[in-house]
């Protein structure tokens, strides 16, 4: 034991000495900014299929993975829980519509489940015609209510009978299936819907799901598993484009794109020369991994000579990355009308020269290390730390790398710091508060662009957490607060119905010239604060799907 603390010691001796050579903390990082996002930029909310719906076995839905990983009760989900009930959405939609309604949202984010409309996940199998009315009227209803919906295809839960038959993700033919599953929906629903999202974080799907087996369907396929996931995912997305573009495009005229997740990764120093190429590592091997492909036409050239490396040094003849070819290269790039984008933290980055006689790993293939300031906020997950300036860094890489594309932020938040019987949330505050002020302060988002403000899992709602959450990480959302319906999720321990709101009154002091009085809603698993005229924020399971008006921030 004594090595390892050693080593830890080391490690945070060596990032508070970098931070004293690099002057983090300057007053440009730290000062708030009074304006006004562009017109055209708006907020609103969203959801995931898996983590609402319940409903798990009824009308014909077939089970899905994250149902099989749950259900194993083998200590992989915090608690034992399942999704089987969840928010009880799949017999709730006319309630929701009414909160919706309550709240002025312009849209709403959801995702479809792949079982619930092919139970098999082959179309020409069966497909759940009880599956295609349930989300043809959730669509009529929020269009009926000029709610716009923002789909995604895929939000991790896949069919469980493509697991078994083919080895899911593992498979190439996967992307067939889900260019016909997204066919399916393109005829079914693209009449009305007109923003299409394919994966959501698929990097946390192959890493979490085929490398390190926290994830459903828990394999732990160290080093190869989850670059042949994540290879076959961006040819779906690819194939998915593709149909949509050539067969739905001209008749629907909607966009289809992908939503990534990534942190910002920052030299620790930043006048090392090896640092700065550790963070940029960093930022590929995780941003770059599925963004360059779509964008360039291939992996980060690092990815490619890092893993190529590692692999020859480890005896093997080919990389673990796998490679596409010059016909593939050209088919997946440009395959994406906006850029989704999901951030949440952000990591100091030096380099560490892992030995390859490790084994073959995502995080030795990196040859780095990642640190945090001790100085920065510490929120509900011990991953999460408050470092509101890397979010506009990161907003500027992925413009500047990527050419300049539409983005549409799609995720971020904070996770539940402390167990609190009332409203104690201040950290919360401060969290949203600089990170939408960093969002401000970039200036650079097109107008007509979606802001996503907050991630985060429900106490009661969002019952399936991974086990590296329950082995500590502990990742949890507020309590509800203010139940409207007798089915929504509360903690036991929710305060009571007139809830103590000081704590937000003083977060939104300074917006409070435009925004007049506020309300407190509970919906479904969400955290929702509205403001009256002209600002939405919302607290709530998954991920957020922003959309409002002109929000305006003032002294």
């Amino acid at each position: 034991m004594k090595p390892v603390r050693v080593t830890t010691l080391l490690w945070m001796l060596l990032l508070v000495l970098g931070l004293g050579a690099t002057g983090k903390g300057s007053p440009e990082e730290a000062s708030f900014y009074y304006g006004n996002f562009p017109l055209g930029f708006s907020w609103g909310v969203g959801s995931s299929a898996y983590q609402t719906e319940g409903a798990w076995d009824q009308d014909g839905k077939g089970p899905s993975i994250w149902d099989v990983f749950t259900h194993s009760g083998k200590g992989k989900v915090l608690g034992n829980e399942t999704a089987d009930v969840a928010c009880d959405g799949y017999y709730k939609v006319q309630e929701d519509i009414i909160l919706l309604r309550e709240l002025h949202v312009n849209h709403y984010r959801f995702s479809l489940s792949w079982p619930r409309l092919l139970p098999t996940g082959i179309r020409a199998e069966q497909v759940n015609k009880k599956g295609i009315q349930f989300y043809s009227d959730l669509i009529d209803a929020l269009l009926s209510s000029n709610i716009t919906p923002i789909v995604t295809l895929h939000h991790w839960d896949l069919p469980q009978l493509l697991q078994v038959k083919y080895g899911g993700w593992q498979n190439v033919s996967m992307a067939n299936y889900f260019r016909d599953y997204a066919n399916l929906c393109f005829e079914a629903f693209g009449d009305r819907v007109k923003h299409w999202i394919t994966f959501s974080d698929p990097r946390a799907m192959a890493e979490k799901g085929y490398e390190t087996g926290h994830h459903a369907p828990g394999l732990k396929l160290r080093g190869t598993g989850l670059y042949k996931a994540a290879h076959h995912i961006i040819k779906a997305h690819a194939q998915a484009w593709h149909s949509y573009n050539t067969t739905w495009r001209s008749k629907q005229q909607g966009l289809v794109g992908i939503s990534l997740n990534c942190d910002w990764g920052e030299p620790v120093d930043i006048s090392n020369p090896k640092d700065i190429e550790a963070a940029e590592r960093y930022l590929q091997f995780c941003l770059g991994w599925f963004a360059n492909p779509i964008y360039a036409g291939d992996y980060p050239q690092v990815m490619k000579d890092y893993i190529g490396r590692k692999s020859a040094e480890q005896g093997l003849e080919m990389s673990r990355l796998p490679v596409f070819s010059l016909q593939e290269k050209s088919y997946i790039k440009g395959t994406s009308d906006f850029l989704g984008l999901g951030h949440f933290t952000t990591r100091y980055i030096t380099e560490r020269k892992n030995p390859s006689r490790q084994g073959p790993s995502y995080q030795n293939d990196r040859d780095l290390i990642e640190l945090v300031d001790p100085n920065w906020p510490a929120l509900g997950s011990k991953w999460l730390y408050s470092v509101p300036w890397g979010f506009r860094r990161l907003l500027n890489f992925a413009q500047t790398q990527y050419g300049n594309p539409p983005i549409y932020v799609m995720e971020n938040g904070a996770s539940q710091k402390f167990h609190c019987t009332q409203l104690c949330d201040e950290w919360r505050i401060q969290y949203l508060k600089g990170y939408i002020n960093e969002m401000l302060k970039g200036g650079k988002l097109v107008p007509q662009s979606f802001g996503n403000l907050l991630y985060q899992q429900s106490e009661a709602c969002c019952r399936a957490l991974a086990k590296s959450h329950a082995n500590g990480y502990r990742d949890r959302g507020t309590y509800c607060l203010l139940p409207l319906r007798p089915h929504h999720c509360c903690s036991t321990n929710a305060p009571p119905e007139e809830a103590e709101l000081r704590q937000d009154y003083q977060f939104w002091s300074f917006v409070r010239e435009s925004s007049g009085s506020s309300s407190l809603f509970r919906f479904e698993g969400f955290h929702i604060f509205l403001f009256s005229g002209s600002t939405i924020i919302t607290f709530f399971s998954l991920s957020l799907f922003g959309l409002c008006w002109d929000l305006r921030i003032r002294k």
